[in-house]
């Protein structure tokens, strides 16, 4: 394995690795499949795309939530 196929797992697995800083486990599952997902796609060309975009969003969202609760704390 290559320093750029390294490279590229870490980039398909970005969604799961930022949902660990979440709290919701259901948005660790979520992100967890669509990295999944993504990295199966990945054969084809652009066939991540919209299964880590999705994976991003959702653990944007745990993450935003999280930070937004222990403003208001």
């Amino acid at each position: 394995m290559t320093a750029t196929d390294a490279g590229s797992i870490l980039i398909l697995l970005l969604p799961f690795l930022l949902s660990l800083a979440g709290q919701g486990s259901m948005a660790k599952m979520l992100c967890l499949l669509s990295s999944v997902i993504a990295l199966l796609l990945s054969v084809r060309e652009y066939g991540a795309v919209l299964p880590w975009l999705m994976g991003m969003i959702v653990s944007g969202v745990a993450v935003w939530e999280r930070i937004r609760l222990r403003r208001m704390a």
